[in-house]
Parts: C-alpha cells; structure tokens; sequence
C-alpha cells in the first residue's frame, strides 16, 4: 500500500461509534496473502472513503483499489470495486473488525488489526 497513503483524524462531530473505524488495518482473508485497509475519512453521516490493498484471492492477483462506503450500525460497507468485489467490516467488541470479500463467486472472511 502506497506509504504515502494520508488518514485524516475524524472531525469532532463524529459519532464515536464511526470513529472507531479511523486508521490503517491489516489482517489475512482466510490464510491468503496479507490485506490492509486505510480507512481515510469518516463523515458525521458515517460516508467513508478507503484504500483497500489484497494479496492472492483464489485466482485474482494482487491489487489495490480506492473506494468510498458508508457505515451502518457496526458495519462498514464499501461500494464495489472495480474488480467487482463486494467488501464490508464489521466493528467487533474488541475493537477488531471482522472483514468479509466476496470475489467471483468466492466469499473470503478474516479478522483485522488496527496497525
């Protein structure tokens, strides 16, 4: 993921409950390669913009992609990427997020770390 990549602290008025998705995650989609997840910028009104970077998935290479979401309740769901992956986080109560890909077919589940 480009080191570059710049995470914007949330405004005051953001719900807690949005701010706990702030930063920089990373985590293995079912014993696949490394993923990460820059949640760059949260809204009062939970609308996210994200890096996401994956390792192998079954047999779509490695990538990375920018996108934008929204947060509902505890999840994080992000529009579809160009590769045509459907990508969602969900706040667990440790603070970790549980992190679900669905790829051609595929779905692929793992936990990630805030970095």
């Amino acid at each position: 993921m480009d080191q570059s990549l710049t995470i914007t602290p949330p405004a005051k008025g953001v719900p807690a409950k949005y701010a706990a998705f702030s930063g920089m995650w990373v985590g293995r989609l079912e014993g696949t390669d490394e993923a990460k997840v820059a949640v760059q910028t949260i809204s009062q009104n939970g609308k996210v913009t994200v890096t996401f970077a994956w390792g192998m998935l079954g047999d779509n290479n490695p990538g990375e992609a920018a996108g934008a979401g929204k947060i509902a309740g505890t999840t994080l769901k992000l529009g579809r990427f160009p590769n045509g992956a459907d990508v969602s986080f969900t706040m667990l109560p440790d603070g970790t997020l549980a992190g679900t890909v669905a790829l051609a077919g595929q779905t692929y589940t793992g936990v990630f770390i805030r970095q």
